[in-house]
């Protein structure tokens, strides 16, 4: 027991250097808060609007699928360095755990994790002129069409 001894007062010194460095900062610390310090991201400006969005679900699912496989991988190395000891059991193994990440794969593919970007609709077309436009679409619906102030309005028939 006696080897061990320099660990534990190793880290006991590391638990109490980390408190009394805590305790250090709340006491002597100067405490002048602002706005602008109490923001979410301190950069000197207090933002006047809200995040416009968060961010996707999906994103920290794609980031689990590379977790999950780096986890694979790291269990399949040392497989491939002593796969002659190992034999057909470590084999089997190996092709259950690929089985049950391939399966959670599949899963989370499914479910859509990999489907980035809006959903496109099919939308109705309509042929005037020769020319093919959206039944949805007109000048009086779109913000501003390039090219079309000071033109008389086209008529187009549905």
């Amino acid at each position: 027991m006696g080897q061990y001894l320099p660990i534990a007062v190793l880290a006991v010194l590391a638990v109490l250097f980390g408190v009394g460095s805590l305790v250090a900062s709340k006491l002597l610390a100067p405490r002048r808060p602002s706005e602008a310090k109490q923001a979410p991201y301190e950069c000197g400006i207090v933002p006047s609007l809200e995040a416009p969005e968060r961010f996707p679900v999906s994103f920290y699912v794609v980031a689990m699928l590379f977790i999950m496989f780096d986890i694979e991988i790291i269990f399949a190395y040392p497989y491939a360095v002593a796969s002659q000891s190992l034999g057909s059991y470590g084999f089997w193994e190996l092709v259950a755990f690929s089985a049950v990440f391939f399966v959670a794969f599949v899963y989370v593919v499914a479910r859509g994790a990999l489907d980035w970007g809006p959903v496109k609709k099919a939308r109705k077309l309509v042929e005037v002129d020769g020319d093919i436009l959206s039944a949805s679409r007109s000048t009086s619906t779109t913000i501003r069409r390039v090219g079309l102030d000071g033109r008389e309005q086209e008529k187009v028939s549905v």
